[in-house]
């Protein structure tokens, strides 16, 4: 019954450490420019159950509850929790934030397309909108040499000023990608994430239509994450450890006791 006791706990064990790594994470983008903060989501294991509940316990009486015993626990899965971030403002032309639902388009190197709410863009040596990798941002956006200005609207117009030209010349549209279930996403690192079966095909429009948000120019969106609930969950995670740890050595010395007195 102790090495049953023991397994359950190191189960426990287990399963903080995964929280304490997904707590770490988020503290460590605290500053990372559109990081959506992750969650770990735990589920009980098998039980072993003795007697289902319902079994007869006399001619005329039955139990009332089955007579089961938990196995421990495990994480089933991490989920991204897309809430909205502090916009903060940059003053740089290129620099978009989504105020509301949907992600940025980019094309990375292994021709899939990557899902960001970092909008830090800038130009190559071609003109090319990219981000901040020189992943080229979709669809593809070429802004002309020698502009004086440069203007994103809120539905994603980008337009341009030539030096010597007083008139704005519309030079491409910014359309975003909103999903039924962004937190199927899976996300690959530099703030980008890719489709999945669970988050469904994207739906693709201009900002302000179809349930997407307005873009905000000269402004970058910020980490949702909470320093102050990050530090609470982490005490959390601490203390169910340390409770985990103390049950194995409660197994152990029992276990002992048993060795030694019978």
């Amino acid at each position: 019954m102790s090495s049953g006791a023991m397994h359950v706990a190191k189960t426990g064990l287990n399963a903080q450490q995964s929280r304490m790594q997904v707590i770490s994470n988020n503290l460590a983008n605290v500053n990372t420019t559109g990081f959506k903060r992750d969650r770990a989501n735990f589920e009980s294991l098998l039980y072993q159950v003795y007697r289902p509940g319902g079994a007869q316990t006399s001619e005329a009486t039955a139990l009332t509850s089955p007579s089961a015993i938990g196995t421990g626990v495990r994480m089933v899965n991490t989920e991204k929790l897309y809430t909205q971030g502090t916009l903060a403002n940059t003053e740089n032309a290129l620099d978009l934030a989504i105020d509301g639902q949907g992600f940025f388009q980019v094309l990375m190197p292994d021709g899939r397309i990557g899902y960001t709410r970092n909008g830090t863009f800038s130009r190559n040596n071609e003109g090319t909108l990219t981000n901040s990798s020189g992943y080229v941002v979709q669809p593809e956006i070429n802004i002309p040499e020698n502009v004086s200005s440069i203007t994103i609207s809120a539905d994603g117009i980008v337009s341009v000023t030539e030096a010597g030209n007083a008139e704005p010349q519309e030079v491409g549209q910014i359309t975003i990608a909103r999903f039924g279930n962004p937190r199927g996403l899976q996300p690959v690192g530099e703030t980008l994430a890719v489709e999945t079966p669970a988050s469904g095909a994207p739906v693709i429009a201009n900002p302000l239509e179809d349930g997407t948000g307005k873009l905000v120019q000269g402004a970058l969106e910020g980490s949702n994450v909470n320093v102050v609930q990050e530090l609470v969950d982490m005490i959390e995670a601490q203390r169910a450890y340390e409770v985990n740890s103390k049950s194995i050595s409660a197994s152990d010395e029992m276990m002992r006791f048993l060795s030694n007195k019978l």
